[in-house]
């Protein structure tokens, strides 16, 4: 398989020169993504809200990869603050609980002061 580019409608793309994902033969990387919906350009004040919509945007990558979470064996979660937690924690278990990809959250700033978290993930595509 070649390389494919998957644009996810984000004006960052565009301004920073980045795919919201790469597929690279097995192997696809999805970029660190936030609680943006890219559609309308809102973001939501609530960390678990925000994740919820990046997990959105990170499943129709996923998809147009030609996968889905199942096939997620790594996760980084970008937190700006160390007591949002226990809120992000449930949401990503909605979507990894039982997939359960290595991962590690790192507690940093971000780029815009209304993101709360931001996700990346990597999958395979010839994971089950």
């Amino acid at each position: 398989m070649s390389r494919l580019l998957i644009a996810g409608g984000s004006d960052y793309e565009a301004q920073a020169g980045y795919s919201r994902a790469v597929v690279d033969g097995d192997w696809v990387f999805v970029a660190g993504t936030t609680g943006f919906d890219y559609a309308t350009g809102a973001i939501a004040e609530d960390v678990a809200a925000q994740a919820r919509q990046a997990l959105v945007t990170i499943t129709g990558a996923l998809g147009e990869a030609g996968c889905g979470p199942a096939q997620v064996v790594r996760a980084r979660y970008y937190l700006t603050r160390a007591e949002d937690w226990p809120a992000l924690a449930p949401v990503l278990a909605e979507v990894f609980g039982a997939i359960r990809p290595a991962a590690t959250c790192i507690v940093c700033g971000l780029i815009d002061p209304r993101m709360k978290v931001e996700i990346e993930v990597t999958a395979r595509l010839s994971s089950p």
